[in-house]
């Protein structure tokens, strides 16, 4: 786990794709995005987090910011089938690259290779709890109590080593 992978700024706005939001509500910690600015949500990802969980976008705590769809991009079409992205996560990319955004949070493996060909830093549910570590918004018990829960209490498919590993690289960081 690199320390410097996550900004620490409490003043950065970034762009959401739906994954995060849900996964990070499943797990009724979406307040872990609360010292962020804002979170720009494009209008598809909007609209699929209130299909999935209405919820999460009436949270008073996390200032989420509802985007038109964006105008179609030559970069994001030139990748979009290379990565197979869905509507809302080319929506969410468009989004980086209009606002000049350097952030995306997303858990979708193709949005995240398709964020880093565009030199914008893309970051998951793990990473989420993670930082909330190192920015004092849960302690490393409460994270670890949380990554321990996300296959029974979320959605998010990981595989089981996978998620193994973080806690182990959580536990070695943060003890």
């Amino acid at each position: 786990m690199n320390g410097d992978c996550m900004e620490k700024t409490n003043h950065t706005l970034i762009v959401a794709d739906a994954g995060p939001l849900i996964h990070l509500d499943e797990l009724a910690s979406l307040d872990v995005l609360s010292d962020y600015a804002g979170i720009l949500v494009p209008d598809a990802v909007w609209i699929e987090v209130e299909h999935h969980r209405p919820r999460v976008l009436q949270q008073a705590n996390v200032k989420l910011i509802r985007q038109p769809p964006p105008p179609s991009l030559s970069k994001i079409n030139a990748i979009r089938t290379l990565y197979t992205l869905h509507h809302g996560e080319r929506e969410a990319l468009a989004l980086c690259l209009i606002h000049s955004i350097n952030m995306l949070i997303t858990d979708d493996t193709a949005a995240r290779l398709a964020a880093k060909t565009l030199n914008i830093k893309a970051h998951g549910t793990l990473g989420l709890l993670i930082r909330a570590i190192r920015q004092d918004l849960r302690t490393l018990s409460e994270v670890l109590a949380l990554l321990y829960a996300i296959p029974q209490q979320t959605t998010l498919h990981i595989r089981p080593s996978l998620l193994n590993d973080v806690i182990s690289q959580v536990k070695t960081e943060f003890s």
